[in-house]
């Protein structure tokens, strides 16, 4: 996976996950279709439990990503390519 689209899909999850905890997605989403954006048991949550679990998926998606730009080896689509 090229740098340039790594930093995109960065920049596309950060803009989605800013929606959802600053820009009202929180409420948009709140009910089944919170499970698309948390990938957790979440239809019962309110909102401010879905923003904190969006801050909390935010900052570990974060890691990642530095942890993929400065060492390309590391980004999801190679390492699925070697594990195989």
């Amino acid at each position: 996976m090229s740098t340039f689209l790594w930093i995109l899909i960065y920049i596309v999850f950060s803009i989605i996950y800013k929606w959802i905890i600053s820009w009202g997605g929180a409420k948009h989403i709140q009910g089944w279709k919170s499970i698309f954006f948390t990938d957790t048991e979440s239809t019962y949550w309110n909102v401010e439990q879905i923003r904190l679990m969006t801050i909390f998926i935010w900052v570990c998606f974060t890691v990642l990503f530095l942890i993929g730009l400065f060492y390309p080896e590391y980004r999801f689509l190679r390492l699925a390519s070697k594990l195989n």
